[in-house]
């Protein structure tokens, strides 16, 4: 069991500048099933849907795509992943200022967790603000 380190006070969640969401797939098998929710999370929510990856990117150890969006949209998108992610497995981590830690110890999964390699990502680096959308919502979640 890993003890928790010791801090003196807690990490203020205005620390977070955005998220994101990494939604994994197999190529070849569930690549319909992740192009439908993409559509529906671009149908419902103001973010920015990122560009397909069909191999292995960065830290990330199959094909997947990014959604980033801002901390007000959290509340709402989550939760609906949740019901909807189809068997798809999606890691969701804040962006402050250390996405090694973001990627590997403050985030959480919808589905089956997926190895994510971490030494590829730094120790330290600007939080990222969110992205500008690239979506235009017709529908609610």
């Amino acid at each position: 069991m890993v003890e928790p380190k010791s801090v003196s006070t807690p990490r203020p969640v205005a620390e977070i500048a955005s998220y994101h969401a990494h939604v994994y797939y197999d190529p070849a098998a569930t690549r319909g099933v992740a192009e439908q929710l993409r559509a529906w999370i671009g149908e419902r929510f103001v973010v920015r849907l990122g560009r397909w990856h069909d191999a292995k990117v960065g830290p990330h150890d199959r094909a997947m795509f990014q959604v980033a969006f801002a901390t007000d949209v959290f509340a709402s998108l989550v939760p609906w992943l949740m019901l909807n992610h189809r068997g798809l497995s999606i890691l969701i981590h804040p962006n402050t200022t250390n996405p090694r830690r973001d990627h590997l110890t403050d985030p959480f999964w919808i589905g089956e967790a997926l190895p994510v390699h971490g030494e590829v990502l730094p120790e330290q680096a600007e939080a990222e603000e969110a992205l500008e959308p690239n979506t235009t919502p017709r529908l609610s979640a």
